[in-house]
């Protein structure tokens, strides 16, 4: 399925800015955190939307970090945690949505389903591997910070893929193992089921960046962020 933007999503470069900007100034991991889930919930909720996300917000830190005068190894450690706690909430939607399709009775294939855990178990794989890119291609003073945050990420696991490892265990006890390890086209075949996903998981975690926007405005005296518009994801089919 082509992938659709709206007008109002964020693009690749706005994106890799705001996140250099948020390696400036104080809680870097609530600032990467938030920013992350507006780029996302203005994008089709796919995998490949997701990693471009992930792309931009991880060169942007980068960037930011290059600039910076801190503490690098801590301010770098605050901005992926962001990150990664953003990309579980995402993950988190995306459950909640196969959870909805699952009881709502509506046919769907075994495949279709098989689909959307296939692309979504490779998120954290995404997120790891663009670090990993992004790590190599970045300036003398910061890559090897880049890399301790990479190693410590790979030995200890992340946010996302704690989330991962129990949206697997809820869903593949319907299939086999063997067959959930078949390659897989993902979201982007064109499908009524990836359609309806895609709309239902950007609808939950447009929810959660809602609510998350307005608990964090009076603790800072400011009004809540309005909700990014939605795009054709969001809508209704």
């Amino acid at each position: 399925m082509t992938t659709e933007h709206s007008s109002q999503a964020f693009s690749s470069d706005e994106i890799r800015e705001s996140a250099s900007g948020s390696m400036r100034g104080e809680d870097i991991h609530a600032r990467v955190h938030d920013l992350t889930l507006r780029a996302l919930r203005s994008r089709r909720f796919d995998r490949r939307e997701i990693r471009d996300v992930v792309r931009a917000i991880t060169e942007g830190i980068t960037l930011g970090a290059e600039q910076s005068r801190a503490d690098l190894r801590q301010s770098l450690a605050e901005a992926f945690r962001g990150l990664d706690d953003a990309l579980r909430k995402s993950t988190e939607a995306g459950q909640m949505a196969l959870r909805q399709i699952v009881a709502s009775g509506r046919e769907f294939s075994e495949h279709e389903l098989k689909q959307a855990l296939s692309d979504m178990r490779k998120l954290e794989d995404d997120f790891l591997s663009t670090l990993e890119q992004v790590t190599e291609g970045a300036n003398a003073r910061v890559r090897p910070e880049l890399r301790e945050v990479l190693t410590r990420m790979r030995e200890t696991g992340t946010s996302t893929g704690k989330q991962l490892a129990g949206m697997m265990s809820e869903f593949t006890q319907r299939f086999s193992a063997a067959s959930l390890d078949v390659a897989l086209g993902g979201l982007e075949a064109a499908s009524e089921f990836s359609a309806r996903f895609a709309q239902l998981a950007g609808g939950v975690l447009s929810g959660i960046a809602d609510a998350i926007a307005e608990k964090r405005a009076p603790a800072s005296g400011e009004a809540p962020v309005p909700p990014t518009p939605a795009g054709p994801a969001h809508r209704a089919s």
